[in-house]
């Protein structure tokens, strides 16, 4: 059997859902940290100016918040964590130093990918409620509304940098994962080599 044989990883549903998600988050990002910072308003002519990013970064949210549902709904199950992961992630240390062989073999995703799925998923609730109440400052009373002007920006703060930490390893620590998401495929040498109880379970059928 060739290893080099490209196999299925996600379908067209599942990668349409995760760059509908990754696209409207970007948005969401960038117009949101220029409403939030005068030193990074600059980014709001890129979007269309002040009162557009203003107008629309709202829906951003709400498009992001949609599609993650969508994305919630898709991979709630597969994204339990099991005794497997907890042994992986008291060992996390191992993948960074790429001594994967050392670690409990994992399925479709691993533990950190879990995590990360998880703690998007709890940013994205606490960025929809108090988005909400700071679009809608009329019918939320003052607590909230002060509650919400802090939740705000420290979920989001928190989303982008698990953002950035999931791009950083999608791209540079796993090479072949970015192919996964774009193209839909990877190598069975790929999916062997870094989810190998998955693999296992495809070659089953």
């Amino acid at each position: 059997m060739s290893m080099n044989k490209q196999i299925s990883r996600f379908d067209l549903t599942e990668r349409a859902i995760h760059w509908m998600s990754a696209i409207s988050f970007v948005y969401a990002a960038l117009t949101g940290l220029a409403l939030w910072s005068h030193k990074l308003y600059w980014l709001a002519s890129v979007f269309g100016g002040g009162p557009t990013v203003r107008g629309m970064h709202p829906w951003g949210g709400v498009l992001f918040a949609v599609s993650l549902g969508f994305m919630f709904r898709r991979w709630a199950r597969v994204m339990q964590l099991d005794s497997d992961d907890k042994v992986w992630m008291k060992n996390s240390h191992l993948y960074a130093m790429h001594r994967d062989q050392e670690l409990p073999e994992t399925g479709r995703f691993n533990a950190g990918q879990k995590m990360m799925f998880w703690m998007q998923s709890a940013f994205a609730v606490l960025l929809f409620a108090s988005g909400l109440v700071l679009w809608f400052p009329e019918i939320a009373p003052r607590s909230a509304r002060l509650l919400a002007v802090l939740v705000h920006p420290l979920a989001a703060i928190g989303s982008i940098g698990g953002i950035i930490l999931h791009i950083y390893m999608g791209t540079a620590v796993v090479p072949g994962a970015l192919r996964a998401m774009t193209r839909g495929t990877v190598s069975q040498g790929w999916a062997a080599s870094h989810h190998p109880k998955w693999f296992r379970e495809l070659s089953k059928h």
